[in-house]
């Protein structure tokens, strides 16, 4: 009998992670290209000016994503995870294909970013509801020993659609379009891969069982009205949330997301070796995050995360003002893995933490929903902030900006308990429930 439960649950890991891939991947896709189809959607202005306003269009993107962890949060508690993350799929592919044939602005004008903006929010509700939608069912189909080693594979796959998203623009660059290509038209190809893997990821999430978690909640919990002010009944756990999130969603973002640009930008390296440096980075950074979350199994979640805020408080002003003053692209490499080593004291283990917060009956919606809102506000943010004071001529602000809010963030590490040792997801459902 093991070993068919063993590959059961290895079946619903692999099916879980690769739908959250594709989703990622399309999330990322419009951050990696965007400096390639900016002027496309916004002709006028220098780099910097375009960049800023196709960020802000990314950040708009992410006001939807706390009604996505509303609207998904609230269908994966009452009809079951399999279901919302089927549906998030869906909705994603139809955002990346809009994107794809969305006629430029010589065409059809100021329609032309409305449209781009529409497709980014559709995205936006779609990715804001897989984060707590995955992380929930990765964190109920592992096992008690080893939740953190399984629950990590969430952000091996988000920060593989990341990978992704960049391997498809090499790809582009190296050897098949040139940049004026790129930019004319061939910026529309990886949109139109993106949303042909969702369909794929439908198909695979479609198969997948059910949480045995899930299963367990009575059907008269489930189909109660209001999951919301069930989900305030545990303000401690949503603060809890809300501080886990906010150094380290702004510090994910600025070294994942918002470094190709930097790169670019500011150290003022080539599109090409930017992104290849982006590239070889993130395969590192995903390959840590099984070993950090299997660290956490063994010694606990809370002693990673005291040192990422540790670290990530003191380090981020000094990364970020070294870069710029490195002399060869292998010593930038070095700079971006080691504060990439440092932000994986977050990102493996956030999931985990978070899902072991709530009880079964309200945990999909208690991890997405605090999360969305703080990632909207501060991660949604990171890149438009950094643009904007690099723009003015203070974007070393930027840096401090970061700093301070890890400092936040480690202030309630310090003092929240470890979540290994007291995690819902180790009372009995009935019970627990009956607590909400």
């Amino acid at each position: 009998m093991r070993d068919p439960i063993s590959r059961q649950r290895l079946k619903s890991i692999v099916g879980g992670s690769i739908g959250n891939l594709v989703e990622w991947y399309d999330w990322y896709a419009y951050s990696a290209f965007a400096i390639y189809f900016s002027v496309s959607f916004f002709p006028e202005g220098d780099q910097t000016a375009q960049l800023l306003k196709t960020a802000g269009i990314f950040a708009l993107g992410f006001i939807m994503r706390p009604i996505g962890g509303w609207l998904f949060g609230s269908v994966s508690d009452r009809l079951g995870r399999k279901y919302a993350m089927t549906m998030s799929v869906i909705l994603m592919s139809f955002g990346s294909l809009l994107i794809a044939i969305i006629p430029s602005y010589d065409t059809i004008g100021i329609f032309a970013p409305v449209l781009l903006l529409i497709a980014r929010l559709l995205q936006g509700l779609s990715v804001g509801g897989e984060y707590g939608v995955s992380a929930t069912y990765l964190s109920e189909v592992a096992t008690r020993e080893h939740r953190g080693f399984y629950s990590s594979f969430q952000y091996v796959t988000l920060v593989g659609g990341q990978i992704l998203a960049l391997g498809v623009q090499l790809i582009l660059q190296l050897f098949i379009l040139t940049d004026d290509e790129l930019r004319e038209w061939g910026w529309r190809i990886p949109f139109a891969i993106g949303g042909g893997l969702s369909l794929i990821a439908f198909y695979i999430r479609s198969s997948l069982q059910e949480t045995e978690a899930f299963l367990h909640v009575p059907p008269s919990i489930r189909s109660r009205r209001n999951p919301v002010a069930d989900l305030l009944k545990h303000p401690k756990a949503i603060m809890t949330v809300v501080g886990l999130t906010l150094g380290g969603t702004l510090a994910f973002y600025t070294y994942t997301t918002y470094m190709q640009k930097f790169l670019v930008n500011s150290v003022g390296l080539p599109i090409r070796d930017a992104t290849l440096l982006s590239f070889l980075s993130l395969i590192v950074f995903a390959l840590m995050q099984p070993l950090f979350g299997s660290l956490s199994d063994r010694i606990g979640r809370k002693p990673l995360l005291i040192g990422f805020g540790i670290l990530a408080t003191l380090l981020t002003v000094p990364i970020l003002t070294l870069l710029p003053s490195l002399e060869t692209e292998w010593q930038i490499f070095l700079v971006m893995v080691a504060a990439l080593v440092i932000v994986s004291g977050y990102t493996s283990i956030n999931a985990i933490v978070k899902a072991e917060l709530f009880p079964t009956s309200i945990r999909t919606l208690g991890v997405g929903l605090p999360y969305a809102i703080t990632v909207a506000i501060f991660g949604g943010s990171a890149e438009y902030i950094a643009l904007w004071f690099k723009d003015i001529g203070k974007e070393e602000y930027f840096f401090y900006y970061v700093s301070g809010c890890t400092l936040i963030s480690l202030v309630l590490y310090v003092f929240m308990a470890d979540t290994k040792g007291k995690s819902r997801m180790e009372t009995d459902t009935s019970t627990a429930d009956k607590a909400v």
